[in-house]
């Protein structure tokens, strides 16, 4: 079975002339064939829920298998974040972006039709104690190299700069072959090459992965992504959500946490004891270094995406010391560098950098 037709959404020109118009050419799937494949929308086909809706799964008549969002009357979202999503993934086609199929906007419904992705998202699997076993640290490399690679595209080689926005492990779905893919794109917003960053009124996003000059000043660029990947990076070496540390330590979050054990050369404590990988120490190091980095308190101090690739792979010849994280005690006060420094080498030698190069 094919969509009904294909159907255009007006959007303004991102560079800002409101009078010029472009549209997008998108494909139009009728609410009737939606039903069938979602079996009526039933509950043992529905796979998620989250701030637009909830999520089904279905199967065209033609076998194809696809994931439909649904906007529920009482979103978080609306019809300008519905249509803000429809139009961003149908201009960014990268394999590390979830792809959308089309839509349906039909008796009163606001649908989008996704590619669907068989192993869920990523949180799925890195916090809970059975599926985290099957991501080892070869497989936490792919992920952590595709999602590289998903934002350098929409931040640097896509024609617009994209800022997501609200970048975290629910919103990293991963394929059959559990090739991680960047979803969620209703709160992204288009900057021109020329811009560097917005202001807003209204933080959107989620508690734990927003950087302090987007919840104090309502200041987003791309630094608020690379902050978020910070954060995601620490998850994914150890295993742990953001709170999660607080009954273990004096009520450290968890970047806290990570930077407490990496000053004092205790980082392998930080990694997810399911790993036992002793032989990735160095790498699992470097990683973690990286990542706090990518979290410091203050966006002029945070690589760029460009910046944190480079270091994946090795390309830079020394890494720059981490202050303490965003978000720290005592952070107003002037912060001493760390004159112990710890072993500098990619976070896997091969892997990491073929996988890069490749995408």
């Amino acid at each position: 079975m094919n969509p009904d037709s294909t159907q255009t959404i007006d959007n303004k020109d991102p560079k800002g002339d409101n009078n010029q118009k472009q549209r997008w050419r998108l494909l139009f799937f009728s609410y009737t064939d939606i039903e069938k494949a979602t079996k009526a929308f039933s509950f043992e086909n529905k796979i998620g829920e989250g701030g637009f809706g909830p999520v089904y799964k279905g199967v065209l008549a033609n076998g194809q298998e696809i994931a439909v969002k649904l906007l529920s009357i009482g979103s978080k979202q609306g019809f300008e974040e519905f249509k803000n999503e429809v139009i961003l993934t149908a201009k960014l086609q990268h394999v590390n972006l979830v792809r959308v199929l089309g839509f349906c906007i039909e008796r009163d419904e606001q649908m989008l039709i996704y590619e669907y992705m068989p192993n869920k998202s990523l949180d799925l699997y890195l916090f809970d104690l059975t599926r985290r076993l099957l991501l080892g640290w070869n497989e936490r490399v792919h992920i952590i190299g595709g999602i590289t690679e998903g934002l350098l595209y929409i931040q640097e080689y896509s024609r617009f700069t994209i800022i997501h926005r609200d970048l975290k492990a629910s919103n990293i779905l991963l394929d059959n072959k559990m090739k991680p893919k960047i979803s969620d794109f209703g709160m992204a917003k288009i900057f021109t090459k020329d811009e560097h960053e917005a202001n807003t009124g209204r933080v959107v996003g989620t508690y734990g992965y927003i950087p302090p000059e987007y919840i104090r000043r309502g200041l987003y660029s791309v630094k608020s992504d690379v902050y978020s990947f910070g954060v995601l990076l620490l998850q994914i070496i150890s295993g742990q959500k953001n709170a999660s540390c607080n009954d273990l330590t004096e009520n450290l979050t968890l970047l806290e946490y990570a930077y407490d054990l990496w000053k004092s050369g205790k980082g392998m404590e930080f990694m997810d004891q399911s790993l036992d990988d002793t032989h990735s120490s160095c790498k699992l190091i470097t990683c973690m270094q990286i990542a706090l980095l990518c979290v410091q308190e203050k966006a002029i101090d945070r690589p760029s995406m460009l910046e944190v690739s480079s270091m994946l792979k090795g390309e830079t010849a020394a890494l720059a010391i981490p202050k303490k994280p965003a978000y720290s005690k005592g952070n107003e006060d002037e912060e001493k560098k760390s004159e112990w420094q710890q072993e500098y080498c990619s976070i896997n030698d091969v892997t990491i950098s073929e996988m890069l190069a490749r995408s």
